[in-house]
């Protein structure tokens, strides 16, 4: 809201409150519409957006313009044009008993039905027509038809069947419960005709089962005699109580009496500026093209993700951090110690993709960390130890303050964040469509998923080219990029928005995990569903006997598919990781095992890296127990129940946090830290040559601010 400076509430609804605002880069009047979304529940959340959808969809100067939509402070915020004049209703209102000149109502009725024609174009239903919803201009002789709240979209030329819209203009069709279409916008526009001809409601009553009776009669009050016969006539024809004898559109305008006022509607009126624009999903252009509305802008919010360096402790004496996160690879060969904002900070969760660094704290906050490069790394000699690393900025996700980060996730160049209230944004590469918002467009700023506001998503990952959410009705959904059936939707077509995944056995999804060319889910029963790219059998799609003998091998699978590779089948799976071209597995029993290729050692065992597609256990140290594994490109890292870090596979760039040579044996990790310190390891994320770990004291009880 920084852009804008609120003046007054103009109206209160079901959904949200309307504010009068000034835009501040141009001065111009607007209107936002404050939707809490937070706090509704699924259905209502796909009402509540609605109507940004639909007007992101129409240009037309007959049309409520739609500017941007952003989410703060718990609430989707629309901004929309400012009709000076007010509503049609209210014009009415104050003519008392004069009514219009005919040529009048003609003028006022030819735009509605260019706005309405454009709408039903678009195989939109409208569903709310009244003279409430019709605005005009200050001059008032222009008309802009608006709130789109519970408008359908038809995927066909189907009909819609829910019973919606202003009672006293339903259809006949909509008071009996029938399927409804296009006709019934017809009806309610009838109706508007006729409230202009008598400054009346067609059809009014003290009570609901007396209106409806009206309805269904379809009597109406004679006109005045002031009009013309064939403007009596088309409002007869509109108001027929078959819809199927009711006109389309197309062929209301097409009444000589219509089309004459037409040409005066184009010659004079329709002079207003129409803006063409290349038509966008809902809410954002991309970074690098814009808009072309006036003063809409390239983000979900300017203010929503608007990183700041907070530097407003950096005066205070050092003390005891509540976290500590390491990273290292990338030219970083030992870990080093990331700057938090504050000393007081405790980081619960951390993710990086193949140039981020980010984390989520504990009360909700998504910190990232910017890297500036320090010249001459990339001349210097494998296993210097003389080298100046890379100075790592923390920033913090401002414009967000209300709103709480639960979960983050990393692809290639983009992320993912997941709110508490099930609410997905994402931002960064539009590379094969993994953002999510129906196009491939880059987006510099936290973007809302708006095609799952009608979902609370409970969990997500991020592939380096796709992603996968699952819902909290155990719904699983994947876009991106499509190759090797990596998406789970028995096939490799791409897709720039959410698409449902069907599972082969119903079970509750407790887990997702993305990897370059391949997804994993983890069900409540402990077993692993896999599909995508199977090569050098890394999912454990092979079928495998407990002998070690391949009975069938499984190079692709494009539909999720249970793991077949014994002994990986008959256990009880605690949690999965995947690399490029390796994965890892711990069990319940606090065992782990590796699966893939080991052509750099990432397996961590002595097997042929050419030929061997059977599962092998890492050879650690005797009583080391290992809690949890993540494998990058060429190496793995894993975590024990002692708080130690090991790693094992290609070690060039620092990828193994050391400065020896490759190991095929899983090797401790040293991170700098006194024996003496005793400290817990929260998260651990690797993603090719990166690996970022949070950290924190075991006596540590404090809650982070």
């Amino acid at each position: 809201m920084e852009k804008y400076e609120k003046i007054r509430v103009v109206g209160r609804g079901a959904y949200g409150t309307v504010y009068l605002c000034r835009r501040l880069s141009d001065q111009k009047l607007i209107i936002i519409k404050q939707i809490p979304v937070e706090q509704m529940t699924r259905e209502e959340r796909q009402v509540a957006v609605n109507e940004a959808k639909v007007l992101a969809m129409l240009d037309h100067p007959n049309i409520i313009e739609y500017y941007e939509n952003f989410l703060e402070d718990k609430a989707l915020s629309i901004v929309m044009e400012y009709a000076e004049g007010g509503t049609l209703f209210e014009y009415l209102q104050h003519r008392g008993n004069a009514l219009l000149e005919e040529g009048e109502v003609l003028r006022l009725f030819s735009q509605l039905l260019l706005s309405l024609q454009h709408v039903h174009s678009k195989q939109i239903l409208h569903r709310d027509l009244k003279t409430q919803n019709i605005l005009l201009n200050k001059r008032r002789d222009v008309v802009k038809i608006g709130d789109f709240g519970i408008s359908k979209i038809l995927s066909s030329k189907s009909k819609a069947f829910t019973v919606v819209g202003t009672p006293c203009y339903i259809s006949p069709e909509l008071c009996e419960g029938k399927p409804y279409n296009q006709k019934s916008d017809i009806w309610a526009v009838g109706c508007v005709l006729y409230e202009l001809l008598t400054l009346r409601r067609a059809f009014e009553a003290d009570n609901l089962p007396a209106l409806v009776m009206k309805i269904m009669r379809g009597s109406i009050a004679p006109i005045s005699e002031r009009y013309s016969d064939d403007l009596k006539r088309l409002l007869l024809l509109m108001l027929h109580l078959d819809p199927d004898k009711r006109p389309t559109i197309n062929q209301v305008i097409a009444e000589p009496i219509v089309i004459k006022m037409l040409a005066n509607v184009y010659m004079e009126i329709g002079r207003v500026k129409c803006p063409i624009k290349i038509p966008k999903s809902l809410g954002m252009t991309s970074s690098s093209k814009g808009s072309n509305r006036k003063g809409s802008t390239k983000s979900l919010s300017r203010r929503s993700s608007k990183l700041v360096l907070d530097s407003s402790n950096s005066n205070l004496p050092k003390l005891q951090p509540l976290s500590t996160v390491y990273c290292w690879g990338h030219g970083v060969t030992t870990p080093i110690s990331l700057p938090l904002p504050h000393s007081d900070i405790q980081v619960i969760q951390v993710s990086t993709g193949r140039t981020q660094r980010v984390a989520v704290t504990k009360n909700g906050r998504l910190i990232i960390w910017e890297s500036s490069s320090v010249g001459s790394s990339a001349t210097m000699l494998p296993g210097a130890v003389d080298q100046s690393y890379p100075s790592f900025i923390p920033r913090f996700l401002e414009g967000q303050s209300a709103v709480t980060i639960q979960h983050v996730s990393c692809g290639d160049m983009f992320t993912a964040c997941l709110t508490d209230r099930g609410i997905l944004m994402t931002y960064g590469s539009g590379a094969h469509g993994c953002l999510g918002h129906g196009d491939y467009h880059d987006v510099s700023q936290a973007k809302i998923v708006e095609e799952l506001l009608g979902y609370e998503v409970v969990k997500v990952s991020c592939g380096a080219s796709h992603v996968m959410a699952v819902t909290n009705d155990n719904e699983v959904l994947s876009w991106g990029r499509g190759e090797n059936g990596r998406l789970g939707l028995d096939s490799q077509e791409s897709f720039s928005s959410p698409q449902s995944v069907i599972l082969p056995v119903e079970s509750l999804i407790t887990s997702v995990h993305c990897g370059l060319d391949c997804s994993l889910l983890l069900t409540e029963d402990k077993k692993v569903l896999a599909c995508g790219s199977n090569r050098y059998n890394k999912l454990g799609l092979d079928s495998i006997s407990l002998s070690g003998k391949t009975l069938n091998k499984v190079d692709e699978m494009r539909t999720y598919a249970p793991v077949a590779s014994s002994p990986i089948n008959q256990l009880s799976i605690k949690s999965v990781a995947i690399g490029t071209a390796h994965a890892a597995i711990v069990t319940d029993d606090q065992q782990c095992y590796m699966l893939g290729s080991n052509q750099f050692g990432q397996l961590g065992c002595d097997t042929d890296p050419l030929v061997t597609r059977i599962p092998c256990n890492p050879e650690f140290q005797d009583g080391v127990i290992v809690t949890d594994v993540a494998c990058g490109d060429m190496f793995t890292v894993a975590l024990s129940s002692d708080g130690q870090v090991f790693s094992w596979g290609k070690s060039s760039r620092g990828r193994l946090g050391r400065t020896e040579v490759n190991s095929s044996i899983p090797q401790k990790v040293d991170l700098g830290r006194g024996e003496e310190e005793s400290f817990s390891l929260l998260s651990i994320s690797c993603n090719h040559g990166n690996t970022l770990l949070a950290t924190r004291p075991f006596d540590n009880s404090a809650d982070s601010p």
